[in-house]
Order: structure tokens, then sequence, then C-alpha cells
């Protein structure tokens, strides 16, 4: 495998952004893995390198860039009401979907150039608050983001109006929605209202519930990680890359 970490330029700055390949075999297709919350760890990049293991040139960006370098958190940022907890939300609610868009056209311009990446169709998978992000990837570059996955995405629908729910009419590629049953962010109501208007809007792909799990169980850091759900979920994304981007 191959990593290194690059400052990618866009029109707000310069992006941290980590970057994993094989060694062997390339050209290879590009994924978007985009952060939660917590933002950019260790955890993070062992999943980047899962994923770059199987054929992809994996970008983990830090979009938390625009506050600055400091913008990489302890391990108590999980702990609501520490001083950490506190810093990461108070660049967390600044984040809004229409910067981000232009972070991922950014990533697109930097993978036309790198020669390890394959031309043609990407993908793009997010989990907690980056579920909306990659969502509104796949309807902002209908042309390029041919698979988009979320999981455990937060809000995602509401009456904003870059409400992620909206995002499906648009999009061309195959969608993947993983969703927690046990998640105060995305509760079943709001699964259910979800399930209805990607039915409704004709999308490609499903949405699918993981019985007795929470939010974040993914995360092999987390108290809630679920190793048979977190199995799943590498099935289910891996599956999808395989069916759109090959």
């Amino acid at each position: 495998m191959l990593e290194r970490t690059l400052d990618l330029p866009t029109r707000d700055g310069a992006m941290e952004t980590f970057v994993v390949h094989p060694e062997r075999g390339g050209p290879h297709p590009a994924v978007l893995l985009l952060m939660d919350a917590p933002g950019i760890r260790e955890e993070l990049r062992d999943m980047a390198r899962r994923l770059a293991t199987v054929g992809y040139v994996v970008l983990l960006p830090n979009l938390y860039y625009r506050a600055g370098r400091d913008s990489v958190f302890s391990p108590e940022v999980l702990t609501h009401g520490s001083a950490e907890h506190g810093r990461m939300r108070a660049i967390r609610t600044k984040m809004t979907i229409p910067p981000v868009m232009a972070d991922i056209g950014a990533m697109l311009a930097w993978i036309d150039r790198e020669p390890a990446a394959k031309a043609g169709p990407i993908g793009a998978h997010g989990y907690c608050m980056s579920g909306p992000y990659a969502l509104a990837a796949a309807a902002h570059f209908p042309d390029r983001v041919a698979a988009a996955a979320s999981f455990y995405g937060t809000w995602l629908v509401s009456a904003a109006e870059a409400s992620p729910h909206l995002s499906f009419a648009r999009a061309h590629g195959e969608h993947y929605i993983g969703c927690a049953e046990h998640d105060e962010l995305a509760p079943l109501p709001m699964v259910a209202e979800l399930r209805e208007h990607f039915a409704r809007a004709g999308a490609k792909g499903e949405i699918e519930l993981y019985p007795g799990v929470h939010h974040g169980f993914a995360f092999p850091g987390r108290w809630c990680y679920d190793k048979p759900g977190a199995e799943r979920h590498w099935e289910r994304l891996i599956a999808l890359y395989r069916r759109a981007l090959g």
C-alpha cells in the first residue's frame, strides 16, 4: 500500500487530505471517505486503508480545514460536555453543504490529474454528519458520482432547503443508506419517511435498517461498536463500489 498526506488546494485554502491506494495494478477507481463529526483520526485512516486494499484510491479529507490546522481532536471529543467536544461543536455547527460540494469539486480536479486514479466515475460515502454530504455529492455531480453511501447519516429528512432527501431525484448513480435502529439523530419515523421519498423519487439503490445497533456502530473505537454490523457495512459498501466502479 502507498499512502501520503497532501494539502489539496481549494477555493478556501489548503485541505489536508490523506490518500491511500494499492501499490500495484493501477490505475484504480477513486472513492471519497467523508469523516464523521469527531474528525480525522487514525481510526478513519485505518478504514481508508482497508478499503484501499480491495483496489481503490481512497481520499480522506479534513473537512474542518477552514478552521485551521488544530481542527483535530483528542478522544475526549466523544465525551459530551468536555472542552474537546465543545471545540468540535463550534466548528461542526458552521458546516453546510455548499462549501463541502466545492471541496468535492476540488477533489475531483485532483483525481483527474492523479496517475494512480482511474479516469471516470467515482464513489463517495460518509458517516454521521457526512452521510448527507455523500448523498448531496451524487446530486451535485451526477455524471461523476456513480455510487453514494450514507452510514447512520444525520437528519436525512428536514425542512432545510438542502435536506438530503431532496437530492434523490437529481442523482444518476446508485445509493446505499444504512441506518441504525437506535439513533436519535435519525429516528425510526425519519427513516420511514426517508423510504417514502426514496421510492417517490425512483432512486436507484436501497435503504437498510441495521437492527439492534446504535449510531456509530461501524467504528471500532466506539462503545457501541458492533462487529457483525460493521462487517455487514463493509460488505455492502464494497459490493456497491464493485457494481458501480469495478
